[in-house]
């Protein structure tokens, strides 16, 4: 059953229900009016049937003088203390054949001066009766009936007015309701449309209306937030699976070189027994081979660690310390480059001491290794702001914006035709970056062509993080 017929026929039901409710209590409650007129009728009517009855002077009974003004088949009797009848009238008004009442036996007697009201039975069936029972001062009873058949009409009358006021009333409300129910739920018929092409793979699409004024409009809010979190979650997955693709493409690439090195100096091997020069050489390039493979092999570790999201160590550094030792390291690797310090005395960060040097190694190296021999190398380490910062910069030629920012890519190189012998596997910036990141610092390159390059890492001091 649709949403739209149940919502239809718990208005109707909920309708149907108030119709018959407010029914009820207008039957009951003219009911009692009426037979309270009733009641009324009979209090009046004692003394003109006492008085056709008997001499008032004799029973006790008061009444006004004059004909009677009764309504048709009212009924009296008269009837001595031991309960025997004395005397019956019936005011028929020229009517044949009116029913009287058919009274109960034995009869309710009341005390003397009081008086009882009860209904009776009809001879003809029908209504019946409304009876009152009054005991006179001299022991006789008096017993008055006016038939209750104009109440019955009355109120049948009602229910034949409510039962088709009821039924015009649910009619023209379930038009109504039916008209207005699909008129409110036609834009969550919408949403459901939208909401299949979306299931289909579409998710640009989004939902109408979306407005805070109403209900609907703050679901279709609450969905098209949730479908842009959705599109971008997508957009975020398609682009990593896409880059782990392309990793493991260029790692297998990269991995394939030196094994192909290797394979092919051990046929070279079998081969060069008879030949010391020819056997030197196949030695010493599976052992350079082997070497790269397996830095390559150990910086993919390394990639593949800081990916999984672990928290380094957290010690106290001081990175004064650490660019002083990779300033001699790079010194001592490469003699004849002009290579500068300029620092702070003291820049003391929470971090993995090892992964902090790898860090400005990766980058003196790389400025090393992509510059030529005179250009000048500086690296500088300041510390404001709560922050401390690391730049290595070059007299170098620089790179073009499209290349630069891609720099921080694994197996990225801005030169496609350097050897892979000097240029290397393209990942240490690739985990330059993953160590900053997992250090809750930034990394960038600001560089262009012609015009040298700085890379500088901005790492937060302990103050900072607190």
């Amino acid at each position: 059953m649709s949403l739209r017929t149940r919502l239809l026929l718990a208005v109707l039901a909920c309708v149907a229900a108030g119709l018959l409710v407010a029914g009820l209590i207008t039957y009951v409650s003219l009911r009692g009016f009426l037979l309270e007129r009733v009641d009324a009728q009979l209090r009046d009517a004692r003394g003109p049937i006492a008085m056709a009855l008997t001499d008032t002077s004799r029973s006790g009974f008061s009444g006004g003088p004059g004909e009677p003004n009764l309504p048709p088949g009212t009924y009296g009797q008269l009837r001595d203390s031991s309960g025997n009848v004395l005397n019956a009238i019936q005011f028929k008004y020229g009517e044949e054949d009116l029913p009287t009442p058919v009274l109960p036996d034995p009869l309710p007697t009341p005390a003397q001066g009081n008086r009882v009201t009860f209904q009776a039975d009809s001879t003809a069936g029908g209504a019946g009766f409304r009876v009152l029972a009054e005991t006179a001062p001299s022991g006789e009873l008096l017993i008055a009936a006016i038939p209750l058949s104009e109440t019955q009409q009355t109120l049948t009358r009602l229910l034949t007015i409510e039962a088709v006021v009821s039924l015009v009333v649910l009619g023209l409300l379930t038009a109504a309701a039916w008209w207005l129910i699909k008129r409110d739920l036609r834009p969550l018929e919408n949403m459901a449309v939208t909401a299949d092409a979306i299931s289909a793979g579409d998710l640009s699409l989004r939902v109408e209306p979306a407005e805070p004024r109403t209900e609907v409009g703050r679901l279709g809010l609450s969905l098209n937030t949730m479908l842009g979190r959705i599109e971008v979650a997508f957009a975020e997955r398609a682009a990593t699976e896409d880059k782990l693709r392309r990793f493991l493409a260029d790692a297998s690439h990269e991995l394939r070189t030196p094994l192909t090195s290797i394979r092919g100096y051990s046929e070279m091997f079998e081969r060069a027994k008879e030949d010391p020069e020819d056997l030197d050489l196949a030695m010493r390039r599976i052992e350079e081979e082997s070497k790269r493979m397996g830095v390559m092999v150990e910086e993919l570790l390394v990639l593949a660690r800081l990916g999984e999201g672990r928290e380094p160590e957290k010690l106290p550094v001081d990175l004064a310390r650490v660019v002083d030792d990779c300033v001699s390291d790079a010194r001592a690797a490469a003699p004849g480059r002009d290579i500068t310090l300029e620092r702070v005395e003291s820049a003391t960060v929470m971090g993995d001491a090892h992964q902090l040097h790898q860090v400005i190694h990766n980058l003196l190296s790389n400025a090393v290794r992509h510059t030529p021999p005179d250009a000048k190398i500086r690296l500088s380490l300041a510390a404001s702001d709560g922050y401390a910062t690391v730049a290595v910069a070059d007299d170098g030629p620089g790179l073009e914006p499209d290349v630069a920012a891609k720099v921080f890519e694994p197996f990225f190189r801005a030169d496609k035709s350097r050897a892979r012998e000097t240029g290397g596997a393209g990942l240490g910036l690739a985990i330059v970056a993953a160590i900053v990141e997992s250090h809750h610092g930034t990394v960038r390159l600001d560089t262009a062509s012609g015009a040298g390059a700085t890379f500088t890492v901005t790492l937060p001091l302990p103050a900072a993080r607190a």
